[in-house]
């Protein structure tokens, strides 16, 4: 059994290299080419998901053109390290120590002072550039913990950077403003949600005055990140890059439902939300999926567009 599922894995690590490594010519650089390339990395991602323990190269790879990073400038992020601390170092000291802190594989892997260099380097680069950006960036709370993830995955910090600061920038610019606006939509759509996929879980929650904003503020502000184990996270991650962040609320209410009869006949649920069971992100992302189909055609769309529209702050 063991070596039927290593062959098959081996089999995907196979089929996602064939994807990455068709050749571009200048004819097959048109967008439409592209996007096919991204619809089938899409497509395995959900189906097989990535064989990172068969070929660790494929993750940092994927997830560099999920993210269309392609310009890793080493000097522009040599002299943004150059500078030294940034205006909010301490405040960034103050979060760095404790960053996945029980994780054991990525504190072996992901030195502090790392965290620490690639987000006085991000703060730097939108010191720089906030003339030209309608919104501004600087450290806020949970950035530590978005961070973790492009450290541990990329070969090497510049690469992170350069992921992170385009992650943060464009997929969930709203997650990170001093306010964290993009966080508590979240969890409001979150509440709205879970009305319409378990009315009958969203109204027992009520009745011990329980909303999103009590029990899953840490999962909705690090993408589910705070949750172990790392590995499972990362999955989830490849299929939040794949298809959007903004199913991480749908992937929340996912966790709920697989604890769902544990909470019902709880008479203290909060003591179960407090910290959510070990993440499976298979199941998670099954439901996540199937949970999209619920939603009314307009609340989807504001989910959607939730972690970064600013028309509506």
């Amino acid at each position: 059994m063991a070596s039927s599922s290593s062959q098959s894995s081996a089999a995907t690590a196979h089929s996602f290299n064939k994807i990455l490594n068709q050749p571009r010519s200048s004819k097959s650089k048109r967008s439409g080419d592209v996007d096919e390339g991204t619809k089938k990395l899409r497509r395995m991602i959900l189906v097989e998901g990535i064989p990172s323990a068969v070929d660790p190269t494929l993750r940092p790879r994927i997830w560099k053109i999920l993210l269309r990073v392609d310009d890793v400038s080493a000097c522009t992020f040599l002299e943004y390290v150059a500078r030294g601390p940034c205006e909010v170092r301490e405040k960034i000291r103050n979060d760095t120590f404790r960053t996945l802190a029980t994780d054991r594989g990525f504190r072996e892997r992901v030195r502090e002072d790392m965290l620490v260099r690639l987000l006085d380097a991000f703060v730097w680069r939108n010191h720089d550039r906030q003339e030209t950006q309608q919104l501004g960036f600087t450290y806020v709370q949970g950035m530590n913990v978005l961070a973790a993830p492009f450290l541990y995955t990329m070969p090497s910090e510049l690469e992170a950077f350069f992921c992170f600061a385009k992650f943060i920038e464009e997929c969930c610019p709203l997650y990170v403003q001093p306010t964290l606006e993009g966080v508590h939509r979240g969890l409001k759509l979150l509440d709205r949600c879970l009305k319409i996929v378990d009315p009958e879980l969203f109204a027992y929650l009520r009745t011990k005055n329980l909303s999103a904003e009590i029990y899953a503020f840490p999962s909705v502000l690090t993408f589910c990140a705070c949750t172990p184990p790392l590995d499972q996270v990362l999955q989830l991650w490849d299929f939040l890059l794949a298809f959007g962040v903004h199913l991480n609320v749908l992937c929340v209410i996912a966790q709920l439902l697989l604890m769902r009869d544990e909470v019902m006949v709880s008479t203290s649920p909060m003591r179960l939300l407090r910290t959510f069971p070990p993440l499976e992100a298979v199941p998670v992302i099954g439901i996540a999926v199937t949970l999209v189909r619920d939603l009314p055609v307009d609340l989807y769309d504001e989910l959607v567009r939730h972690p970064y529209d600013i028309t509506h702050m």
